[in-house]
């Protein structure tokens, strides 16, 4: 007759935290929370208010839900709208050319150099976004080495064909204007593609060479597929501000260039038309948050670096 071994293993149940413990992540929580509410809820429900008023400066501005602000502020501007959406789709395409070769070799096949590399990608945020802009305007002046060489080249004369450029020139010119959106917001490219590109297993793309995958297909069925989350959140970081952005476009460009966040910037602090300049945001955010969910939903990830 055999005897059953005693049962050693005990059942261990994790003791549940107290109703203080339970507590300590909603404090935590608290300071991130106040913060959106002080200085995001509260400015975007004032300008949403703003935005339905009418009146003057000398008279004062009153609620009167003057919602045809919104309709006169788009059907006056739609050309810069467009303008800002075009710009920023260009260079954000720009920055996703230029920045997933370098964040690929920055990932691969930098070795040593990785650190060097990346201090190099991060260097421009080291002086002011104004700064770098104006030395755009310097390198892009007329007359300058670059306008010279492209000239030599006869590069600005099919610019020129093509409506980027006018004149045998660069500066106020939608190509300026995209160049100088392109160089500030590539490192808002390279950083997500290069966290996404690092984190892949090599040892999927030595089993892609054990199935007699070349180079070419592994990097279309493996890699790229697998850097997607990467290639999302950097077009979004650098399409989003540079829909927005004023400095490139008021210093590279013409007032024939001038985007949506120019027209704001004036409405706010020349025109001084409080109204039709908050109406014109909030039209902003709209058509940027609506082309943001459809891109989204046409790229299908789950997961954004």
């Amino acid at each position: 007759m055999t005897t059953a071994a005693p049962d050693t293993a005990q059942d261990v149940t994790p003791a549940r935290p107290s109703g203080t413990g339970r507590r300590v992540p909603y404090w935590l929580l608290l300071p991130g929370v106040l913060w959106l509410l002080v200085f995001f809820v509260a400015p975007l429900v004032y300008q949403a208010s703003t935005s339905v008023q009418t009146g003057s400066l000398e008279d004062g501005f009153r609620v009167t839900w003057h919602f045809a602000t919104y309709w006169d502020a788009l059907s006056t501007y739609w050309p810069q709208f467009l303008r800002s959406i075009g710009y920023a789709t260009a260079a954000t395409v720009l920055c996703l050319l230029l920045g997933y070769p370098l964040a690929y070799l920055i990932a691969f096949r930098a070795g040593r150099w990785r650190t060097l590399l990346m201090v190099l990608v991060i260097a421009p945020f080291f002086t002011s976004f104004l700064i770098r802009t104006l030395a755009w305007k310097t390198i892009l002046s007329d007359g300058g080495p670059v306008v010279g060489a492209l000239d030599s080249l006869h590069v600005l004369g099919l610019t020129d064909a093509l409506g980027v450029t006018e004149g045998h020139r660069l500066l106020a010119t939608p190509l300026a204007v995209v160049c100088g959106l392109t160089y500030n917001f590539l490192p808002f490219m390279i950083l997500p593609l290069y966290t996404s590109l690092e984190r892949i297993d090599g040892r999927l793309h030595e089993a892609a060479g054990d199935l007699y995958a070349g180079p070419l297909t592994t990097f279309r069925r493996v890699t790229f597929p697998l850097s997607t989350p990467g290639v999302v959140a950097g077009t979004l970081l650098t399409f989003i501000p540079a829909a927005g952005d004023y400095i490139n476009a008021e210093l590279l460009g013409s007032p024939d260039q001038k985007m949506i966040g120019n027209v704001v910037q004036s409405q706010f602090l020349r025109v001084l038309d409080y109204p039709t300049a908050a109406a014109l945001s909030f039209l902003l955010m709209a058509v940027i948050l609506a082309l943001v969910t459809v891109y989204l939903r046409r790229a299908g990830t789950e997961e954004v670096v």
